[in-house]
């Protein structure tokens, strides 16, 4: 069936997808199998371990700058990217169905959660996923207890403080904060590397 064949790439497209689609069955499939990969992922012994089982999680080499603190929580993986000399926390969340991008040199802190998974508003319409890819920039720091919200683009350099909930994209080489998360200052040698 075509609904069910393609429900990821509906989903990582941003198309609203009601959840009692066919295709969800693959989804559930698939989280079956992200949570075993998770119980081993969190349960690794060293970095090394716990990069060769992140690799496995989202379906690609993880480069050995790389570095993850485990626990991680999410409920797919196979949609997050990750490019070179990322650190992650512990304790952090990511709902990947829609896609996050996390590009080279990205720091984020402890207890961040990245969603590109939302819900429409309108009850008739509430049990349908809505996803929009989340992207993070190179050399953006996501401070501890952040959450990124669906379809956010976090610019490159820019400063995510602790606790922030971010809600619209973050221009480049700028420290955002608070709730939502508000423009707080430019970043002073940014400007004078451009």
């Amino acid at each position: 069936m075509e609904n069910r064949s393609n429900i990821f790439a509906r989903l990582r497209s941003g198309e609203p997808v009601p959840m009692d689609d066919p295709g969800f069955s693959l989804v559930a499939e698939a989280v079956n199998r992200t949570f075993r990969l998770l119980i081993q992922l969190n349960g690794a012994a060293d970095t090394d371990q716990v990069r060769s089982f992140l690799g496995e999680l989202i379906g690609q080499q993880v480069d050995e700058s790389t570095t993850l603190f485990p626990p991680l929580h999410t409920n797919y993986g196979r949609n997050i990217t990750l490019g070179k000399n990322v650190f992650i926390n512990h304790a952090c969340s990511f709902l990947d169905l829609g896609g996050i991008t996390i590009e080279d040199g990205v720091m984020i802190g402890p207890r961040v959660n990245i969603t590109s998974e939302n819900h429409p508003v309108e009850i008739q319409r509430r049990k349908s996923l809505a996803p929009r890819e989340v992207v993070i920039k190179k050399n953006a720091w996501i401070g501890a207890g952040a959450t990124i919200l669906p379809g956010v683009t976090v610019g490159e350099d820019a400063v995510v403080a602790a606790g922030a909930v971010v809600t619209k994209d973050v221009p480049s080489g700028t420290v955002v904060g608070g709730i939502p998360a508000k423009h707080l200052k430019q970043i002073e040698d940014f400007e004078a590397a451009e």
